[in-house]
């Protein structure tokens, strides 16, 4: 087992090597990427249009606590699909990879932003709302770990990756990344 410092350390240079890409691979500035993502969000605020949040597991859970922040702090209106019943329906009654695509496929707007969360980067339900999404015309943001060549990392206008090696690397680095756009999107 590591001691602390060196969970630091790695968290540190997991960060230090967060790699941005666009839509056809290329290599985006971080500081760049950052501005273009803020900038998506406030034309979001500005249009009265909507966030969407999604992830798996704890990706969820962050899904869920930067919706609420971006709502609160940034003045966004969010949405997330993790409401228990519209899961469980989704699920039994389509197929659980549907769980998020179905209800984007009837309430995303051009316009509107998609943020997809994933360690992996291969959910089946999370590559499906990305590709309705960008059917629909929204802004799509990824971010995801693992695998450098996972295929989430392919499917968005800006893509977030860290080389995580673990679940609790990447969704630590993932909540670093989500905070720093926060504080870029926050209404002072």
């Amino acid at each position: 087992m590591n001691g602390w410092l060196d969970i630091v350390e790695r968290l540190n240079d997991l960060l230090k090597g967060l790699v941005f890409t666009g839509r056809n691979q290329e290599s985006i500035d971080t500081d760049q990427a950052f501005q273009l993502w803020s900038g998506w969000a406030s034309e979001v605020r500005e249009r009265e249009k909507t966030v969407y949040l999604i992830g798996n597991g704890a990706s969820a859970s962050m899904a869920s606590h930067f919706a609420a922040d971006l709502a609160k702090n940034g003045h966004l209106h969010t949405q997330v699909f993790s409401d228990i019943c519209l899961v469980t329906a989704v699920s039994n009654d389509i197929e659980f990879a549907e769980i998020y695509a179905e209800p984007l496929r009837r309430r995303g707007k051009k316009g509107d932003l998609l943020v997809a969360i994933s360690s992996s980067g291969g959910s089946p339900n999370i590559l499906r709302a990305v590709a309705v999404a960008r059917q629909l015309g929204l802004h799509v943001v990824t971010l995801s770990g693992f695998k450098s060549d996972n295929p989430l990392r392919r499917e968005g206008d800006l893509n977030a990756y860290v080389s995580a090696n673990t679940y609790g690397e990447a969704e630590t680095s993932h909540a670093a990344v989500l905070h720093c756009w926060m504080d870029m999107v926050e209404v002072k």
